[in-house]
């Protein structure tokens, strides 16, 4: 119960703003350490902006995220919800 509402927040929050983005054959939203954290480029299903400060993963295997090394190459927040979804806090570096 507590996933759907989690779920519903973050949804609510970040409105779908650009169409997803299939990871491997493409140019990545995400640098080379946070790909490496991630669990490798052939762990990402999808990548998707849902905001200025937000990106959405959908990974492969989620259990292959390491939270102390997304942090170490910049992303302030990390947030892991079931099924392999994770979004990215990534302020605005870059912009």
């Amino acid at each position: 119960m507590f996933e759907k509402l989690q779920r519903a927040f973050w949804k609510a929050l970040t409105p779908d703003l650009i169409a997803e983005t299939v990871a491997p054959s493409t140019p990545s939203l995400l640098s080379a350490d946070v790909l490496d954290a991630l669990g490798g480029a052939d762990n990402l299903k999808t990548q998707q902006r849902v905001a200025l400060t937000r990106v959405r993963v959908q990974l492969q295997d989620a259990a292959r995220v390491d939270v102390a090394a997304l942090k170490a190459a910049g992303v302030p927040g990390v947030m892991v919800l079931a099924g392999g979804t994770v979004h990215l806090l990534t302020g605005l570096q870059g912009q």
